[in-house]
C-alpha cells in the first residue's frame, strides 16, 4: 500500500487524481491541496507520504520550487498540463511525468514505476528483533493483514491475484506482476511460473516438475523457470 499526496491547483485534476486513487487498491489517499504553500507546509510539520502528485504551475510556489525545498521529498509523479518543463523536473530526479489530460492507464504506468523503483532501491539496514513480513491487502471493501511467511503461493487471476494460506484465500486486485515486485524484499517467494508465485519456506517435496506444498497444496514449475529454480534450492 503506498500513502498519497496531491497538490495541483486545478480542482478538476484534483478530483479526477482522487478518483484514479480510489480505483487503485494499492494507494491510499493521505491529503488533497490546492496550492504549494500549503504543501510545503504539510511537509515541514513532519507528514509523510510514499508518493507525491505535484503539479509545476501554481500561485506563489511552483512544483518545481517546492521540490528544490523539501530535504526528503517521496516519490514524484508530475502532472502538469506543459510537456516544456520536463526536463527540470527530471533534473530533479522525479519518477514519471504526466501531460493532462491523462487516462487511467498512463496513471497506473506511472504508480508501476514508482513500485519497480521502491524495489530495486537499497533496503534499509535491518533493526535489532524480527523482521516485518506483515502487509496489508485490500480484499473487497477491506484491508486485511496478511503475514506472508504464512502464504503458501500466489495465483494470477487476469487482473487478480489469489493469496493462498494454509487456513484461507484471498482474491486481491492486483497483477502478479506488481505483486511480485512489492514482495521483492521477501526472500522466500520466487516465481516458478507465469502464473504462480512460490513460497519456498513451505515446499515439501518436489516431483516431476511440480511442488507440493504443506497442506495438499500443488504449484506447477515452468519449463522456462526450471534452470533457475532449481540452481536456488539448497540440496545434497
Amino acid at each position: 500500500m503506498l500513502t498519497c499526496a496531491i497538490i495541483d491547483d486545478d480542482e478538476i485534476n484534483r478530483l479526477t487524481l482522487e478518483h484514479y486513487i480510489e480505483l487503485s487498491p494499492n494507494l491510499q489517499l493521505e491529503v488533497s491541496l490546492a496550492d504549494g504553500i500549503a504543501g510545503l507546509a504539510y511537509f515541514r510539520e513532519g507528514h509523510k507520504v510514499d508518493v507525491l502528485f505535484l503539479d509545476i504551475e501554481m500561485p506563489h510556489l511552483s512544483g518545481l520550487d517546492l521540490l528544490r525545498v523539501l530535504t526528503d521529498p517521496p516519490e514524484v509523479i508530475i502532472t502538469t498540463g506543459r510537456q516544456d518543463f520536463a526536463v527540470d523536473a527530471f533534473e530533479l530526479r522525479v519518477t514519471d511525468y504526466l501531460v493532462k489530460p491523462f487516462e487511467f492507464g498512463r496513471f497506473t504506468q506511472a504508480v508501476e514505476r514508482v513500485q519497480s523503483r521502491r524495489a530495486t532501491s537499497p533496503a534499509p539496514a535491518a533493526a535489532d528483533g524480527p523482521a516485518n513480513t506483515d502487509l496489508f491487502v485490500k480484499v473487497n471493501s477491506r484491508m486485511v493483514r496478511i503475514n506472508f511467511d504464512d502464504v503458501l503461493y500466489v495465483e494470477a487471476l487476469s487482473d487478480y491475484v489469489n493469496i493462498v494460506t494454509a487456513k484461507q484465500k484471498h482474491i486481491v486486485y492486483t497483477t502478479l506482476k506488481a505483486l511480485e515486485a512489492r514482495l521483492s524484499t521477501f526472500p522466500n517467494f520466487i516465481r516458478v511460473h507465469r502464473s504462480y508465485l512460490l513460497n519456498t519456506q513451505h515446499i515439501e517435496s518436489i516431483e516431476d516438475n511440480t511442488a507440493n506444498l504443506r497442506g495438499g497444496h500443488f504449484v506447477p514449475i515452468g519449463k522456462s523457470y526450471q534452470d533457475g529454480f532449481y540452481k536456488g534450492l539448497q540440496r545434497i
